[in-house]
């Protein structure tokens, strides 16, 4: 079984955190990999902040993976998400799912990345040029 989702202050490496995902019975690992970007809506990025409400939000990322082991046949799934100041090209998130078919893996590992952006308490704060601002919803 593969390490607990989790907040991070340091660097994820999706190598390490899928290390032990996959059981012997799988046939697939999907992986997201959310990268900072230097752009948003024509804007030039200058670097990323993420805060949390952290004791909610692992809680809810942990929920997540169950909510996904019930809708699909995976043996096993992780979610990682940095915290604090993000440079441009660094990991934010990763969303990794083991199964034994690469369709469900696919599957679920899309519905994590987009139901951990819709529903837990993360949230990103983008550096611009002449000024930054919180991208989302903020409630």
């Amino acid at each position: 079984m593969a390490e607990a989702s989790r907040l991070s202050r340091e660097p994820i490496d999706p190598q390490v955190l899928t290390r032990g995902l996959a059981a012997p019975e799988d046939g697939a690992v999907a992986v997201f990999t959310g990268i900072v970007r230097n752009h948003q809506d024509g804007r030039e990025v200058r670097w990323l902040e993420y805060q949390a409400y952290e004791e909610m939000a692992e809680k809810q990322m942990a929920e997540l993976v169950a909510r996904a082991r019930d809708r699909w046949p995976i043996s096993d799934a992780v979610i990682a998400h940095r915290v604090g100041r993000l440079e441009i090209g660094h990991v934010s998130v990763v969303v990794a799912v083991a199964s034994p078919h690469r369709e469900e893996a696919f599957e679920a590992c899309r519905w994590l990345i987009d139901t951990l952006k819709a529903e837990v308490p993360i949230f990103k704060k983008e550096a611009y040029a002449d000024g930054h601002a919180w991208v989302g919803d903020q409630t």
